[in-house]
């Protein structure tokens, strides 16, 4: 029979693996973005291809990080700050599964848009991914080093996505409203935009979640404000 001091030991061992697991998937969701974006600004029908093929690997560390923290509640019971990273890594699990299925409606959507003549030259569709990927990144970072600070600035991030997707949605309008031979490709941007949005939101999910297990506070809904 173990003692409670290798009992801890393979404990906190287990939680590294855990946490390296879900940085590697945060690596292959980041990776399937990049691709699908890439494929749709260069127009590239490999690249939307292999966006649109490539999450099986994504998909079996989903059910082996959940598998992972089943057995560490089971096994384990642990308690506060310990308790809360499992549930954490649970939740974040689930975040970067969506993120991939994100990534994949990216790639569809770049399927159908490269069927069509151009709009525009994209600019800030590349922009928008680039801080969706960073923030994703960050957030990542923080589960791992429990930073709440960096946490904190990838909540921050946010507002500079919405803007960009609100700032998509109005230029696209104005191309839709003068020649109507746009309004399917600029439909597809504009799904474009709202799937990057939409990672944005699971990127802060997951430093909500942070900063939850960090220092059990709640910060989803800005709750916390004033308190």
């Amino acid at each position: 029979m173990s003692s409670p001091e290798q009992r801890v030991r393979h404990f906190q061992d287990e939680l590294e693996q855990l946490k390296a697991r879900l940085l590697e998937m945060g690596g292959l969701a980041e990776e399937q973005v990049r691709l699908a974006v890439k494929g749709l600004v260069d127009r590239d029908r490999d690249l939307i291809a292999r966006a649109l093929t490539g999450d099986g690997p994504l998909n079996a560390l989903h059910i082996e990080v959940d598998n992972r923290c089943f057995t560490l509640l089971a096994l384990y019971q642990p308690m506060a700050v310990d308790l809360r990273a499992i549930v954490a890594a649970v939740k974040i699990n689930t975040d970067l599964e969506r993120v991939g299925d994100l990534a994949i409606n990216i790639a569809e959507a770049a399927r159908q848009y490269v069927g069509h003549a151009p709009v525009k030259k994209l600019i800030d569709i590349p922009r928008m991914a680039s801080i969706a990927q960073c923030m994703l990144r960050d957030a990542l970072d923080a589960f791992v080093r429990r930073d709440t600070d960096l946490a904190q600035h990838v909540l921050d991030e946010d507002d500079a996505l919405d803007a960009l997707k609100t700032q998509i949605f109005r230029e696209l309008l104005t191309y839709m409203l003068q020649d109507p031979v746009t309004i399917e490709p600029a439909l597809d941007l504009i799904l474009v935009s709202r799937h990057l949005e939409r990672i944005g939101d699971h990127a802060t999910n997951v430093a909500e979640d942070v900063i939850f297990m960090v220092l059990a506070k709640d910060v989803r809904h800005h709750s916390a404000e004033g308190s």
